[in-house]
């Protein structure tokens, strides 16, 4: 198994400077991973500073999920225009909360127009706040809404991040439609062998030479 080609190499902290970005970028070649994710001040990236066969996701809505859609959407717009490739947008857990699923479905897929086809949405859904039932639903209108990857966590949240339970629940909905990204507390090789065997085609980490350290 090529552990790293799972692997979104993150630095998502407020502090991340400059300087930490070009060392996350020179870690991610290093590693070959998929992809870095990064906070979206700090695109563009300077093309010399990562491989083009390395993904670039940047986050919107990020951490609460609470902002208005409309402002998903232009976060997004500008992203992309910036030169991200791949977008980790968080819910609104307040739609879940209140069982507003048109909402919660309009705003995904407003964030899906926003972008180019080729551009994978990932759907931040805050998994260890949830209900199973909550879980399954949501899952089932990011798959309509026409997401690509459906996510854990933004690993702010004060419930937790990704569990086994979670990515199980999350891939048995979806089934091969789509992928599941575990993130959040990922710190070890065993953590993440357990998240891909539960059903994770992507892991969101900070912790990545842990990881492939073993």
């Amino acid at each position: 198994m090529q552990l790293a080609k799972y692997i979104d190499h993150t630095l998502l902290a407020p502090e991340a400077t400059p300087r930490d970005i070009v060392k996350l970028c020179q870690d991610a070649n290093e590693f070959k991973v998929a992809a870095v994710c990064i906070s979206p001040s700090h695109l563009p990236l300077s093309k010399e500073l990562l491989s083009d066969k390395i993904a670039i996701a940047s986050v919107v809505g990020f951490p609460s999920g609470a902002h208005a859609g409309a402002i998903k959407a232009f976060e997004a717009t500008t992203a992309v225009k910036n030169g991200a490739t791949e977008i980790d947008m968080v819910i609104n857990l307040g739609f879940v909360f209140a069982s507003m699923w048109l909402e919660l479905g309009d705003e995904i897929l407003a964030v899906r127009k926003s972008i180019d086809k080729s551009n994978k949405l990932k759907v931040i859904i805050e998994s260890a706040a949830l209900a199973d039932e909550q879980v399954i639903m949501v899952c089932r209108i990011a798959v309509d809404s026409g997401a690509n990857f459906v996510k854990t966590s933004t690993g702010c949240h004060k419930s937790g991040g990704a569990s086994v339970h979670a990515v199980r629940l999350m891939r048995a909905t979806v089934g091969d439609s789509i992928g599941v990204k575990a993130s959040g507390g990922i710190r070890n090789h065993e953590s993440a062998l357990e998240m891909i065997a539960a059903g994770a085609s992507r892991l969101g980490t900070s912790a990545t030479r842990a990881i492939l350290a073993g």
